[in-house]
């Protein structure tokens, strides 16, 4: 099936965000810290490595079953569907979603977008505070606002995160796009080839099920140096407040979700235009 011409012009927006988006040429400063960052985690055993990551996978795997059975869950469902009918009164699967026109559908997932950035802006403030509770949930916390945000994103374009192929593939972009900049186009490569391959269509998922691996660990050794800064930071209190810790943990966390969301966004905007393809 062709694509309409606004479908194109959204599929060539899409495809110009890529070439700008993947450009990456890092500063001084973060080629430096990238070096030093890659040196740490080399000096690291094979052993430990391979622990960590099955730790890893086994918590989120662990994070999504406590978001797919969630009240909060079943009550977003129910929203993308009710915003859905003010389009096509038919809608009643989250599958049915994939009749909306791409500019619909575009909207509606604005508006989530915006929630959880908000979202993430707020934790990163109250983590920003430095204190020891607060600062010391603020990597699963985020994670887990990061992974609910990326599965919205995809039941939003038509993709019922409860079938464990799209459970899977909601993980593999969480992961895409929490990797370092360097790594993130080779791995953007590897989704497109995997949503191409025929197997999407699947219930249950056949392809390599590990998520983390070593690339991906410099995630939450950034997130233990944020923490670090901030414990810094809780020294310089505004009236009583430490503004500057709040500022600092909201911005990056902020910024952090801005860049998962676009890059999900974007992901599933382009399969769901390749699927209309089809």
């Amino acid at each position: 099936m062709s694509l309409t011409p606004r479908e194109e012009k959204v599929l060539n927006s899409i495809l110009q965000w890529e070439s700008s988006y993947f450009e990456y040429e890092p500063t001084d400063f973060e080629a430096t810290y990238e070096r030093w960052v890659k040196q740490q985690l080399n000096q690291l055993n094979p052993a430990l490595i391979e622990k960590m990551n099955n730790g890893i996978d086994a918590a989120l795997f662990h994070v999504h079953s406590l978001i797919q059975n969630s009240r909060h869950q079943m009550d977003v469902r129910e929203r993308l569907l009710s915003e859905a009918r003010i389009f096509h009164p038919e809608a009643e699967e989250i599958e049915d979603l994939k009749v909306c026109s791409v500019d619909q559908l575009t909207y509606i997932a604005q508006q989530q977008i915006a929630r959880s950035r908000m979202l993430s802006l707020a934790q990163g403030g109250l983590s920003g505070t430095g204190g020891l509770l607060l600062l010391g949930i603020d990597i699963p916390a985020m994670i887990a606002l990061q992974v609910r945000s990326i599965q919205y994103i995809a039941m939003n374009y038509g993709y019922d995160i409860q079938k464990p192929y799209e459970m899977m593939m909601s993980l593999k972009v969480f992961h895409a796009s929490t990797l370092p900049k360097r790594y993130q186009h080779e791995s953007w490569d590897e989704l497109m080839e995997e949503i191409s391959s025929g197997e999407a269509d699947s219930f249950f998922y056949v392809g390599d099920e590990s998520v983390a691996d070593i690339s991906w660990l410099s995630m939450p050794l950034r997130q233990g140096i944020k923490g670090l800064i901030i414990t810094m930071l809780k020294k310089k209190v505004v009236q009583g407040i430490p503004l500057l810790g709040v500022l600092f943990g909201a911005g990056m966390n902020y910024q952090k979700s801005r860049e998962v969301t676009e890059f999900a966004h974007k992901f599933y905007q382009k399969r769901f235009l390749m699927d209309k393809q089809l």
